[in-house]
């Protein structure tokens, strides 16, 4: 008895190994095509493009007295943009007075109505008060290039796409905030292929910059009916998808760039309430995004490093090092934190999973 036991366990261990390559074949057969999609790339902004259009900058803001200067200096005579527009969400700060002393119009944000998220609601408003011709949407914690605006109307006009967002270079605030949001990047990388190109029915967005005809939204109530989403921007991309509309993601890195979070904490914190997508993807597609991750993602680095890896384990390990050249210029300074953030692949499957069990209904000091 006592010589059949390593006997037994050299059966079992060859059985075990090729369950995990069944499984690492199979996740790598949904994978492949997200990563690919991701990596062919969308229309890239181009510096120095005109248009004749009026363009309507439309930026919600609740207690931004920190960050909205930076977005609006930029915009102050920028090409073709006729007006610019903040709608203060019933601010405690001086959010209002920073918009008016930068050349912004203000608009007073009503009380939110029942069923309405703030952030679709602050946009409704500044869509009704805006009277340009086409409207880019702006988060305050863009910063913008002067020629942005301008840009991103005549790729829209150019790709005849009814809704454009716009895919930033990222700037964080420290080794430890680029780690983890890096790693969370490459989670939706692998879960949806996001990056720019034409957005398919359970394509990601980048609500922090969004452009489109004013009449088009205002028209087909877009705000309206996505009015109670908290991920606001992914539930319009959809909507108007699944309605055979093109969407596109423009390339906007190099005009483009936005400061998200502060710290590590607040990466923590900020993200982690939408990174799951829950209200937007069932659970079952959540459920199989999360098992996917753990074997494409999270597993390869500990497997090869426990020494128990397959040639297919060695083969996503690989690939999981690729996507950190591919996403690079996604960063505005990629730093040591982020050629280290596969470290921290199991953080961010951690932040996911914890949006999915236990969905935060709470932003900015509102529950919802």
């Amino acid at each position: 008895m006592v010589g059949a036991t390593p006997s037994r366990a050299c059966v079992n261990l060859p059985t075990w190994w090729w369950i995990l390559v069944v499984v690492e074949a199979a996740t790598l057969v949904v994978v492949i095509p997200r990563l690919w999609r991701a990596a062919r790339g969308g229309r890239r902004l181009q510096r120095g493009e005109v248009t004749d259009m009026r363009i309507s900058v439309v930026i919600p803001a609740r207690n931004e007295a920190g960050r909205l200067a930076q977005c609006l200096a930029p915009l102050h005579n920028a090409p073709s943009v006729y007006e610019i527009i903040v709608v203060d969400d019933e601010s405690s700060d001086d959010t209002a007075a920073i918009a008016r002393n930068h050349g912004a119009t203000v608009v007073a944000g009503k009380p939110l109505p029942e069923g309405w998220v703030g952030k679709i609601w602050a946009l409704q408003q500044g869509l009704t008060a805006a009277t340009g011709d086409v409207v880019v949407t702006l988060d305050a914690d863009a910063r913008p290039s002067s020629e942005l605006a301008q840009a991103a109307v005549c790729a829209l006009v150019e790709s005849g796409a009814a809704l454009a967002t716009v895919a930033p270079r990222f700037r964080t605030t420290s080794r430890s905030s680029q780690w983890l949001h890096a790693a969370m990047l490459t989670s939706l990388v692998y879960r949806h292929g996001v990056g720019a190109g034409r957005a398919t029915k359970d394509a990601v967005a980048n609500g922090q910059c969004m452009v489109f005809r004013r009449a088009d939204a205002v028209g087909n109530g877009w705000c309206e009916r996505v009015r109670g989403s908290i991920i606001e921007d992914v539930a319009l991309v959809r909507m108007l998808v699944a309605e055979g509309k093109q969407v596109e993601m423009f390339d906007g890195t190099t005009l483009l760039t936005v400061q998200m979070f502060d710290g590590f904490a607040d990466t923590w914190r900020g993200w982690g309430r939408s990174l799951s997508l829950t209200g937007v993807d069932n659970r079952r597609r959540q459920a199989g995004d999360a098992a996917i991750t753990a074997v494409s993602v999270v597993a390869p680095l500990w497997l090869v490093f426990g020494g128990v890896a397959t040639p297919l384990t060695m083969l996503l390990f690989a690939v999981r090092l690729g996507t950190l050249i591919g996403a690079r210029r996604a960063y505005e300074r990629a730093g040591v934190g982020y050629w280290l953030s596969p470290v921290a692949d199991l953080l961010a499957w951690v932040v996911v999973m914890r949006g999915v069990l236990a969905p935060s209904r709470q932003w900015r000091g509102r529950q919802y």
